[in-house]
């Protein structure tokens, strides 16, 4: 007999699934036939594989070490496959370093993630968030390789490489299911802070539709729709208003690529230091006397809708990231630049100034 305990990292899905994870060379039918003949049980009773798992169950499977090995898929491949992920995830836990955690449970981990960094893969041979979450949870011991063969923990949200700021990751499968439905059904909020080129003056709610050019990675955002486009919904409020740029507060609420950068732009107030959609000799400019080499787009604060069980602790809960240096620097916040105008009620947090 062989006899695994579930972890939180597995807890959460159909008994019958995580079978044909764990027994990943073995036929459906072959594995219902051994629940209805009990040479698997759960909890030392007779399961029929529509049960959902909770961390601490016990799962027993009367067979064979030959057998057990066999449909385990123990042919070197497996093994092989595992150690590559491992030395991935070091890798990247190592050479990203380390980066601020803003919040942590069993289940969830909010990160902030600078500029430059990979949410997920783009090539085989890059290193990314995805890799850094696990290499970070085996430094500390959260999470075995054994366990990686059935789950394999990841970011829920994904920023661009430039974009900085909160990306919500799931650290057990419990976890990455309840924030992907809470990202999928928008119950999840997500507000971003940015610099746009122009005094943008007034608060307001805008639509349209986006079409992705797959071959350059690049959006076009039209008021009617057309093939092969998606409705996208933008809201957002000036905070800072300068002379030339306007710090803005964007609420994003559908989620498509470029989105944020794209639609501002369509309505004339690109974003600064973005070269694909902004201005090119502006932006050059910038660069020579800020060193910003990219759009200034940081995913700053979420909130989270009500929960109850294993998250009842994230109900309603907001959660901030830190500005990046080069906000704070840029628009005068940090030293209470006089020529931008604050948006009344409006709070940074611990880079706001006091209200004069």
């Amino acid at each position: 007999m062989q006899q695994i305990t579930i972890k939180a990292g597995d807890a959460g899905q159909r008994f019958d699934k995580f079978l044909k994870k764990y027994l990943k060379e073995a036929q459906s039918s072959f594995l219902y036939k051994m629940l209805r003949k009990k040479n698997i049980t759960l909890n030392a009773k007779k399961a029929d594989g529509s049960e959902k798992l909770k961390e601490g169950d016990e799962v027993a499977f009367f067979f064979s070490e030959e057998t057990f090995a066999k449909f385990r898929g123990d042919n070197g491949e497996a093994e092989k496959e595992s150690e590559k992920l491992i030395k991935e995830a070091r890798n990247a836990y190592q050479k990203i370093g380390k980066l601020e955690v803003l919040y942590e449970d069993a289940h969830v981990l909010l990160v902030n993630k600078p500029a430059g960094v990979l949410s997920q893969k783009a090539l085989p041979q890059d290193l990314s968030l995805n890799e850094w979450l696990i290499g970070y949870l085996l430094a500390k011991k959260e999470i075995t390789p054994e366990q990686l063969r059935t789950f394999h923990p990841s970011v829920c949200n994904r920023l661009d490489r430039n974009t900085s700021g909160i990306v919500v990751c799931g650290k057990s499968l419990y976890g990455s299911q309840q924030m992907s439905l809470a990202l999928k059904d928008r119950s999840l909020h997500k507000y971003y802070l940015l610099y746009v080129e122009g005094q943008l003056r007034e608060e307001k709610r805008i639509e349209g539709y986006l079409q992705k050019d797959e071959k350059t990675n690049k959006v076009t955002v039209s008021s009617v729709q057309i093939p092969d486009s998606a409705r996208i919904v933008t809201s957002y409020r000036p905070v800072l208003t300068g002379t030339e740029e306007t710090l803005v507060e964007v609420e994003l609420i559908t989620g498509k690529t470029h989105q944020i950068r794209a639609h501002l732009a369509s309505i004339g107030f690109p974003l600064v230091g973005d070269y694909k959609y902004g201005n090119r000799t502006r932006n050059e400019k910038r660069k020579r006397s800020y060193g910003i080499s990219h759009q200034l787009l940081h995913a700053y604060r979420v909130v989270f809708p009500e929960f109850t069980g294993e998250l009842e602790a994230l109900s309603g809960k907001e959660i901030k990231a830190p500005l990046p240096e080069i906000f704070r620097t840029f628009g005068g916040i940090e030293h209470g630049n006089m020529e931008f105008q604050r948006t009344q009620g409006f709070n940074l947090g611990r880079f706001d100034q006091p209200d004069k």
